[in-house]
This record gives structure tokens, sequence and C-alpha cells, in this order.
């Protein structure tokens, strides 16, 4: 009898990851191997870049340029959220890993310093994704 309950409860916890699956389509992309690095056409070869590797990327025309913190590159394809990246302003995606720390502003914007010390400004209407850049918030919140 133990052993039909421990099998229903296995089963119980699959069908659950399934859905999980389902309901959000990028958690499958973190687990897939082959999504772990980034392909970018440079100068006549194809450069393979770790996404965790890469701190901000940046709107610049029709093209998206991804920085690193020896290098950059610009990519003709959107990123994906899913590497880990967050929103901070309409043009630009930060690297959640190289964030180091937030200032209010007095305008209501925040400001960003990642690892290297670059800042970005956080618009007000982005401030609410600050909070995905830690796994735990502290305080009373933005």
């Amino acid at each position: 009898m133990n052993e039909a309950l421990e099998f229903t409860s296995q089963r119980t916890q699959s069908e659950r990851a399934v859905k999980l699956l389902e309901l959000m389509p990028h958690l499958r992309t973190l687990n897939d191997d082959r999504s772990s690095k980034i392909a970018i056409r440079s100068n006549g070869r194809i450069l393979f870049i770790n996404p965790h590797d890469a701190a901000v990327v940046q709107a610049q025309g029709n093209y998206a340029l991804l920085r690193q913190e020896k290098g950059s590159y610009l990519l003709r394809e959107p990123m994906n959220l899913a590497y880990g990246f967050v929103r901070i302003h309409r043009s630009v995606l930060v690297n959640a890993s190289f964030a180091e720390e937030i200032r209010s502003r007095s305008t209501g914007e925040y400001e960003l310093r990642i690892r290297g010390g670059n800042r970005y400004i956080v618009t007000r209407t982005y401030k609410d994704n600050l909070k995905a850049l830690a796994r735990v918030w502290m305080g009373s919140g933005v």
C-alpha cells in the first residue's frame, strides 16, 4: 500500500510540473541545454556567448547591443528575457546577476548601478521590475 501511495505522489508531482511548464513555457528554456548559449555572428564567424556573462542589452536602432564586461556585440534578434534579464527602461534590459545598487532619484525614477560601475536610469514605468533583481526583497518596497 505504501508503494502505491508513493507512486501516486510522484505522479501528482510530475503532473504539476507538466502543468507549470504549460503555464510558464519560458521555464522550459531555463533547463534546456541548447539554449544555454547565444550564437552571435561577428566578423565572418559565429561566437557562442553565455547569456549570464552579458551585463546589459540596449536597443540601438533595429539592433540590440549586447554588452559584456570585456566587449559588446550587435544582435539582429531581440534578446529572450528567460536568460535572467530584467527590463528597466523601454530600450534597456539588465542581467539581474550584475545588479549591485539601486538609488532613488527626486524625479521618481531610480538609478541602477551594475558590476563594473555603469549606471542606468530605471524609469517609473519599470520600477516594479526592480524587485526581480533580487531573490529576496528586504524593506518596505520600491
